[in-house]
């Protein structure tokens, strides 16, 4: 197994690298970057960008805006979108501060070695350390993340299987009906309605509309801020659960049904095993491989990237929310310092996932395969 580990650590290297350089290029091909965000903002154009410029890194677009009236006229021929009016070294200053002024390999290779000692720079937006607004805005994601993933499974494995035990009977159509409508909504459609619903929408007002906590939770004793914790994050978990539910439900009935009738299954029947012995002593352990192995990537992928609109809706700071607005803004601090930390972390999950088979079942030797 060590030595399997190893391959598989060793591999994250490459693999890392190729999906930076490919999200490199592509952003790099995308218009609007960070030059023609605060060009808009100085054209009044754009709807919305903060940049730190003039080599202060506290500035926002106000004042680019300020500098940029200082140095208007010419710009004819600059390769931005919207630099016509503008004093070509207003231009050239901005590529200094943002770095443009580099060739494109350089600029990519001194990222990662940054990236490498997870040095991911500051915020041109908001004038943070992309370190710290990662670190601030990971208690909302991790609690969605846990307690969703936590509820689903909860949920999915005793359903699924209670369906494989009763295949084809009125339990199952039934609860078939249920997962059919799990798969049909989208989360975040049914995060719409559970606000109109329960969240003084239309009919009650019984949970609270954004925030994960009240504004007042800093003075409330232990006991009620638990409580005014749960009280904001039930309607977003919900939201979440009832997209990811279906899913991990009928992959678990398929994987029990799919042991029920191998042959082992009938010897043990045939020796006079109790139901509940053949099932939870013999099946539950082969058909739960792939079921918990997969824990991690579930987690992973509800976590960074499954609650973005939900995060959205219930007006909740956190690391989906953050990504979309580094996305919109073209803040590439932020687009490639999570992009690179959740990659490796996404990559150091898939590998967790495959320790985690192995220890279920010590019969499952990647080694021996030839992973």
């Amino acid at each position: 197994m060590l030595a399997y580990i190893i391959r598989r650590l060793l591999l994250i290297i490459p693999t890392l690298f190729g999906i930076m350089v490919i999200n490199f290029l592509i952003v790099q091909i995308a218009p609007g970057g960070p030059i023609e965000q605060i060009i808009a903002r100085v054209q009044g154009t754009a709807v919305e960008a903060t940049a730190r410029i003039g080599g202060t890194g506290g500035g926002d677009a106000s004042s680019g805006a300020q500098q940029a009236q200082q140095h208007q006229g010419g710009g004819e021929g600059s390769r931005y979108r919207g630099a016509q009016g503008l004093d070509p070294e207003f231009i050239k200053q901005l590529e200094r501060e943002f770095g443009f002024d580099k060739p494109l390999h350089e600029r990519f290779f001194h990222m990662i070695s940054n990236y490498v000692m997870f040095d991911f720079g500051t915020s041109y937006f908001r004038d943070r350390r992309v370190v710290d607004l990662v670190l601030e805005k990971m208690p909302v994601s991790i609690s969605l993340g846990l307690w969703t993933t936590l509820l689903t499974y909860l949920i999915s494995i005793p359903l699924g299987i209670a369906k494989a035990v009763r295949d084809g009977k009125p339990f199952d159509v039934w609860t078939s009906a249920v997962v059919i409508v799990g798969y049909a909504i989208p989360s975040f459609l049914f995060a719409v309605l559970l606000i109109v619903v329960f969240a003084g929408g239309r009919y009650f007002d019984w949970f609270p509309l954004r925030g994960l906590v009240s504004d007042n939770w800093s003075e409330l004793p232990w006991y009620r801020q638990i409580a005014d914790y749960f009280w904001h994050i039930t309607l977003p978990v919900l939201a979440l659960v009832i997209g990811g539910f279906a899913g991990l439900t009928m992959l678990t009935k398929n994987s029990f049904l799919e042991e029920i009738n191998k042959q082992y299954v009938v010897t043990a029947r045939a020796k006079g095993l109790k139901e509940k012995q053949v099932l939870y002593g013999h099946v539950f352990r082969n058909a739960m491989l792939i079921v918990i192995a997969g824990f991690p990537g579930a987690f992973i992928g509800i976590l960074f990237t499954g609650a973005l609109l939900t995060e959205v809706i219930f007006s909740l700071d956190g690391l989906g929310l953050l990504g979309f607005e580094a996305a919109i803004n073209r803040d590439y601090p932020v687009m490639f310092g999570t992009l690179y930390f959740f990659t490796l972390l996404g990559l150091v999950m898939n590998l967790v996932g495959d320790v985690t088979y192995m220890l279920v079942d010590p019969r499952i030797d990647f080694e021996a395969r030839g992973a």
